[in-house]
């Protein structure tokens, strides 16, 4: 008999929420509205994708070189999705453009959540 694969729950924390809706904002003022809902879509289809293989991710770089391991990210380039496994659930914390000041966004965002922990 099979076995079923494992499905995660995906929970998006309320500051990955909120860096969603500062994405689409900024996308629809400086670009467009149809490419600020295609943006959104496309990020979620990738946050969504961590149901079935949440430990694909690799580990963000800026965290390992402090010793922190227990995140994980996955691209839709140039954005970056930080998340945590914790039993069945991906953690989302941050969604956020790549080429922004990584390690202060971490660590403000990151400290919080038991980053050493």
């Amino acid at each position: 008999m099979a076995t079923r694969p494992v499905v995660y729950e995906v929970v998006l924390t309320q500051g990955a929420e909120q860096d969603l809706e500062a994405l689409f904002v900024h996308v629809a003022e400086h670009d467009s509205v149809a490419n600020a809902h295609r943006l959104l879509d496309n990020l979620m289809d990738v946050a969504q994708s961590l149901s079935k293989l949440p430990e694909r991710g690799s580990r963000p770089k800026e965290l390992l070189a402090v010793g922190i391991q227990q995140y994980r990210q996955v691209f839709f380039k140039p954005y970056r999705v930080i998340y945590r496994l914790h039993g069945k659930q991906a953690v989302i914390y941050l969604i956020a453009d790549g080429r922004r000041d990584m390690p202060a966004l971490l660590t403000r965002r990151l400290l919080g959540h038991g980053v050493g922990g």
